[in-house]
């Protein structure tokens, strides 16, 4: 069969007035040309997924979360290339019209994981990208470094529903290092680490002994290994790559001082919410969305501007993982490998 190299090789170009196109054998993606110079001259790129914009908050604050963003990974040298699908084709990068239509269609988007994405490609449909297909489209597209806030994990009571977020499968049979908060500590964390072990995870400390927990700079679970900057981190990636390692790698950013106080609120209200869970009974593919839905009553809303906060945290240490990971790949040509 064909390899991932074999499914992105490109068969032909057509240009197009705000973008390049490039059909693979068996997946059309859009490239924007700032994605495409910074793939064809090895520049620092990061991936960014696009269900925050389409689910994660209302229209307009969504479009402009997702500008801020971007913006803040250009301002450190860094390519943004935000991945979404607008009418069955798969976009790597997306400009401002598209940004804006898909903030727009926002829940009529669907939500689309590895399993859905063949099927919303070939019906035209729209899609938001999770932390599972955006990983998969990032490799197809030749990158290697993924900014989110948090990944997914093995839900509370999963002995009983078996609600395991596809991000942990994903992250066991896809090259992709994706920097983040850790996953939230409304998750069974210990399962969740024994889960990415199994897959050969590695799940990495950015500066850190402990795995993050989104809010909470220390669950108190050890990580596989610490890495004290981004030179250490892109020498990771860059030695994943040259082994041909083909799971991906998990980088846990600890929130940082200056949100430990709206961290804390948040911290605090998810405390209370596990609390109200338990002692009314919630079990199974229930907990999550009662808690998700209490946090963000108990804070006032204050939830999701903490979480804006915490990606635009992690997009920080993307940039300078990215820039670090570019500049060893053109110092030595083998990292590419």
């Amino acid at each position: 069969g064909l390899g991932l190299s074999a499914l992105a090789t490109p068969v032909f170009w057509r240009e197009a007035s705000e973008e390049r196109f490039i059909m693979t054998r068996f997946l059309p993606l859009s490239y924007t040309p700032e994605v495409a110079e910074a793939l064809r001259i090895g520049g620092p790129l990061v991936a960014l997924e696009s269900t925050i914009i389409s689910h994660g908050m209302p229209y307009p604050q969504n479009v402009q979360t997702a500008q801020e963003v971007e913006n803040l990974l250009r301002e450190r040298g860094v390519t943004p290339a935000t991945i979404g699908i607008l009418d069955g084709v798969v976009h790597v990068g997306m400009g401002p019209q598209q940004l804006e239509r898909l903030g727009k269609l926002g829940l009529a988007c669907k939500k689309v994981s590895r399993r859905d994405l063949a099927a919303v490609v070939a019906a035209r449909q729209n899609g938001a990208t999770t932390v599972s297909a955006t990983m998969m489209i990032a490799h197809l597209a030749g990158i290697q470094l993924f900014v989110t806030g948090g990944i997914g994990g093995v839900h509370r009571g999963a002995e009983e529903s078996w609600d395991v977020s596809a991000d942990l499968t994903e992250l066991g049979r896809t090259p992709v290092c994706v920097v983040c908060a850790g996953a939230k500590s409304i998750l069974d964390l210990p399962k969740t680490l024994e889960y990415l072990e199994t897959q050969g995870v590695c799940v990495a400390g950015y500066r850190t002994d402990d795995f993050p927990a989104f809010f909470t700079p220390h669950s108190g679970l050890p990580v596989s290994c610490r890495l004290d900057g981004p030179g250490e981190a892109a020498a990771l990636v860059a030695a994943q790559r040259q082994l041909g390692v083909s799971s991906g790698i998990v980088l846990g950013v600890p929130v940082p001082d200056d949100l430990a106080a709206e961290a804390a609120v948040v911290e605090e209200a998810t405390r209370k919410a596990l609390a109200e869970c338990e002692a009314q009974g919630v079990k199974g593919n229930e907990v999550t969305p009662f808690l998700l839905k209490r946090i963000n009553e108990l804070t006032g809303g204050e939830s999701l501007r903490a979480n804006i906060a915490l990606v635009k945290n992690n997009c920080k240490v993307g940039a300078e993982v990215a820039v670090a990971l570019a500049a060893l790949q053109k110092r030595s040509p083998a990292a590419k490998l």
